[in-house]
């Protein structure tokens, strides 16, 4: 059986995604987890690991973003942008990937983007939010390389999220 561990903030939507799934194949395990927290991801991945076992496949798809101008920013709306959207998703890719080399999987890290990370709109207002797209662009770019450097068969794959959300239809 398939064990999926679901990760987010709010517990509410956990429970919402573990009610769609009842009844499916596989199983949802609901972890509240605060990406933008070093610790949450840790434990997270301590629980992951003592409960579930290895991680084969790691799906990075957290994402925030303040609206407003770079010339009148704030850097506490800064700094949470870059802990969630580059950060976090580092730290989980890290993490990830030391279970993967722990057990021997060749395993599959996914980072869900946006076209902000592959070109700049011409949207105002974004701010942080497309340079921190494009450093998920340029993670994931680095991490493959050093993965093939390193001989491990741990694929990386970015792609743009298709759904059509907040931030979808900024762009």
């Amino acid at each position: 059986m398939i064990e999926v561990a679901a990760l987010a903030r709010r517990q509410e939507r956990l429970d919402e995604l573990a009610r769609k799934l009842e009844g499916r194949k596989g199983k949802l395990v609901p972890i509240k987890t605060d990406v933008s927290k070093e610790e949450d991801i840790l434990n997270a991945f301590r629980w992951i690991d003592e409960h579930l076992g290895p991680v084969h496949i790691l799906i990075n798809s957290a994402g925030t973003l303040h609206e407003g101008y770079l010339s009148d920013g704030d850097d506490k709306w800064w700094n949470q942008i870059l802990l969630v959207n580059v950060l976090g998703l580092s730290i989980a890719t890290r993490e990830a990937i030391k279970s993967m080399r722990a057990y021997g999987v060749d395993g599959h890290i996914i980072h869900i983007n946006s076209i902000g990370g592959h070109r700049i709109p011409n949207v105002q207002g974004l701010n942080f939010y497309p340079a921190s797209k494009h450093a998920v662009t340029a993670l994931a770019e680095t991490l493959r390389r050093e993965l093939n450097f390193l001989n491990l068969r741990i694929k990386v794959t970015v792609c743009n999220s298709k759904r059509y959300t907040y931030f979808s239809r900024r762009f």
